[in-house]
């Protein structure tokens, strides 16, 4: 009886602790898209490192950048990666937002018919044609700069739409309403085994060009704290996928509903940068590139936009917890080159 009594103590104890954690876990609402490329995010709720950091954080799914970042501003949400065009563009026009890390980079490409694609073989290719893109996407601004830079002028030398979802640009795509799509991984290889083509990746427009940014607004009352647990969560989970193929695509799949194969060939391409740095030197050169293609009037100053000390500080933290180890290591030479 006294052995049962303190099992029966014993089991009410770890149940009262587990409601005290719970009790005093921080918590953070975060916005995502159902992409590969935030990964990241699942990985880290679904191995418990949000847990392990006191956050209790709920992920909330957006289907393109814009809604995502005006949940964001109008405070529904503490953070998200809404790409790198939508921040641009609301700090060109006052908004207050902080971006404090990244999720990933590159990772867009153009899509279009078996026939389309023998008509098109560079960027020039795209004079007279329909594009359809996402609303806000990353891609949709490193587009429109290379065809300034290929000497096309967007507004009038092409038709661009603007639709709301990669869905709906394959499916434009394969009912020849548009000639061609700019869409996300993974949905360019869900295209790609739809019977459309990839014909040029954004990266080949602009080689490492940084995507979805972790940004706050400047009024979120969120402790400095509360951000480097975050971000070391992050870090921790850029890490365990690095390592863990299986059990990263295992968590992909919980939020983004498509075959294992797809995610895994998404996740771990050649053209998506899984870097959670923020990347100051490539965010200023992305505006520099939005301004110059007339997609925003002017470029803002970023640089007083970006705080990558949460960043810094979490990463040097890890380090230091893990000498000698060179993953870390090698993340504090790619901070110094990107944020010098």
């Amino acid at each position: 009886m006294k052995h049962r009594f303190a099992l029966k103590s014993f089991t009410a104890a770890l149940a009262l602790a587990g409601l005290i954690g719970s009790a005093a876990a921080e918590s953070l609402k975060v916005g995502y898209l159902p992409a590969t490329g935030h990964a990241k995010f699942f990985v880290a709720k679904e191995q418990g490192l949000f847990a392990r950091e006191g956050l209790d954080v709920e992920l909330v799914e957006f289907h393109n950048s814009a809604d995502g970042l005006n949940a964001i501003i109008a405070g529904k949400l503490d953070t998200g990666a809404f790409g790198t065009t939508g921040p641009i563009a609301h700090l060109s026009k006052g908004t207050r937002l902080k971006i404090i890390g990244g999720i990933m980079g590159g990772d867009a490409a153009l899509v279009t018919t078996l026939a389309g694609a023998a008509k098109i073989k560079d960027i020039a290719d795209l004079k007279g044609k329909k594009v359809a893109t996402v609303r806000m996407a990353s891609g949709d601004a490193v587009l429109r700069g290379a065809l300034k830079d290929s000497g096309l002028n967007w507004k009038t030398d092409l038709e661009i739409f603007e639709l709301k979802n990669p869905s709906a640009v394959i499916e434009a795509v394969k009912s020849g309403q548009v000639d061609v799509g700019l869409v996300w991984g993974p949905h360019d290889l869900r295209a790609e085994a739809q019977g459309l083509q990839i014909v040029i990746h954004s990266t080949d427009l602009q080689p490492g060009h940084p995507c979805c940014r972790l940004v706050i607004t400047e009024a979120n009352g969120k402790s400095p704290e509360t951000w480097e647990k975050f971000l070391r969560a992050i870090l921790l989970a850029e890490r365990f996928a690095a390592e863990n193929k299986e059990a990263t695509i295992e968590a992909i799949a919980k939020y983004v509903k498509l075959d294992k194969e797809l995610l895994q060939r998404g996740y771990y391409s050649q053209y998506i940068d899984q870097s959670s740095d923020p990347d100051a030197k490539g965010v200023r050169h992305f505006a520099d590139v939005m301004a110059s293609s007339e997609f925003i009037a002017k470029a803002p100053d970023v640089s007083s936009s970006i705080d990558a000390r949460f960043y810094e500080k979490v990463l040097n933290q890890l380090a230091a917890e893990n000498p000698g180890d060179a993953y870390w290591q090698k993340l504090q030479q790619d901070f110094k080159r990107k944020n010098g």
